[in-house]
């Protein structure tokens, strides 16, 4: 079975395509600047192509990528009818999609209401969604939720303690993100350890540009950082993660900010960037750090403080932890983020060795556990295409 994984984002267009048999990857890419200009990356094996192309929308985009797929000089497919499935990465399903679905017009339609609670990741997906069903228009379409995992987070761990009516009228609440990668990576962990994940408490540290960390019970989500949207949490590359709600506020009455330019700063100017001044390249800020550059140490002890504070408050949350995993480009990476983490957690169980943390073998479930701990601390390479990928062929199968 071959299925074919596509990420939309804003001007973007990633994808994939699986040998589902062999779990291969027979070719991927990207294309870039939709709706400003054009730019696509093409990959089979060890080849790679690359061109300008003019993309005015996500639909030409698509059509570059098929015939891509299909030609004689860099394609792996003699035709797209080949394709067997389709699936999509949409970031927000609301509180209606708790799960990985086929992608129908009500899907379509219900995706479209709740575009005010996720107006950078919806549009895009959806447009993905739409040129896709006009292109392959009798190819099974199915649509995987980064939120769909926190469906089992309590509901007293996402309301927010403002007005209810905020809630039951604007769905205003903590939804969670990642969690396509945080499902994959727990799952790993369990089999890596060789025991049911019914059986496992464990916290995933999903590491990157942006980051989410998730209390993982029985195989279940019981809490995790990102919250109304990825901007709560820990410190992220240029997201301010979580603060005062009050500082908006006083941004706006003192500065004279819009709404939107608040917005801007929180999301776009903060996080790595906005403290170090010099990067929202971790390697990039551990480089001036050695240096001496004050503000590139204080980044980094605030961005290790946010990641420890949250495992502490999630250990006390499950009643105890088997198994702490880092993952993303972060965490799968940076062996020093990972030592500074998990310094003085002696208490809670955690401790990892240095040499192994730092001789890692990058690419495979790597464990850097130091000899008699309590918890287990391991590196898993994450793979979110290839957990849609899955999904897309359990329900397209049917």
């Amino acid at each position: 079975m071959k299925i074919l994984v596509l990420n939309a984002g804003s001007s973007s267009l990633k994808y994939q395509l699986f040998l589902m048999e062999s779990s291969e990857v027979l070719a991927k890419g990207t294309c870039e600047r939709i709706g400003a200009g054009g730019f696509i990356t093409h990959k089979r094996g060890d080849e790679a192509y690359s061109e300008e192309v003019d993309f005015p929308n996500h639909g030409v985009a698509l059509e570059k990528v098929l015939s891509l797929l299909c030609s004689k000089e860099y394609g792996v497919i003699g035709s797209v009818k080949e394709i067997d499935a389709v699936g999509h990465r949409v970031a927000h399903g609301g509180e209606k999609l708790k799960e990985s679905s086929l992608i129908t017009e009500s899907v379509v339609k219900y995706l479209e209401t709740i575009v005010p609670i996720n107006p950078l990741h919806g549009p895009p997906a959806i447009a993905g969604i739409k040129a896709c069903l006009a292109l392959m228009p009798d190819v099974p379409q199915v649509a995987v939720f980064d939120t769909s995992f926190y469906s089992t987070v309590e509901d007293s761990r996402f309301v927010y303690a403002i007005p209810y009516e905020f809630y039951e009228n604007d769905k205003i609440r903590r939804y969670g993100f990642h969690g396509t990668s945080h499902r994959y990576v727990s799952a790993e962990l369990a089999k890596a350890v060789g025991k049911p994940i019914e059986d496992l408490k464990m916290i995933t540290c999903h590491l990157g540009n942006g980051s989410s960390i998730t209390a993982v019970d029985g195989g279940k989500a019981i809490d995790t950082s990102m919250g109304f949207t990825p901007q709560e949490g820990v410190v992220m590359g240029t997201r301010s993660g979580s603060i005062d709600p009050t500082v908006v506020t006083y941004l706006m009455k003192t500065k004279g900010y819009t709404a939107q330019e608040v917005e801007d700063i929180l999301n776009k100017k903060s996080g790595l960037l906005g403290v170090s001044g010099i990067s929202n390249d971790l390697r990039n800020v551990f480089s001036a750090a050695e240096e001496g550059n004050y503000r590139a140490q204080l980044t980094i002890k605030l961005l290790v403080n946010s990641i420890k504070k949250l495992i502490g408050s999630y250990v006390a949350e499950m009643n105890g932890l088997d198994a702490l995993v880092f993952t993303a480009g972060i965490g799968e990476n940076q062996s020093n983020v990972r030592e500074m983490v998990c310094e003085n957690m002696s208490y809670l169980g955690i401790e990892i060795d240095t040499d192994r943390n730092a001789n890692f073998t990058r690419g495979i479930p790597f464990n850097i556990t130091k000899d008699g701990a309590k918890v287990q601390v391991w590196i898993i390479p994450t793979n979110e295409e290839y957990m849609i990928a899955i999904d897309t062929q359990r329900l397209a199968s049917k």
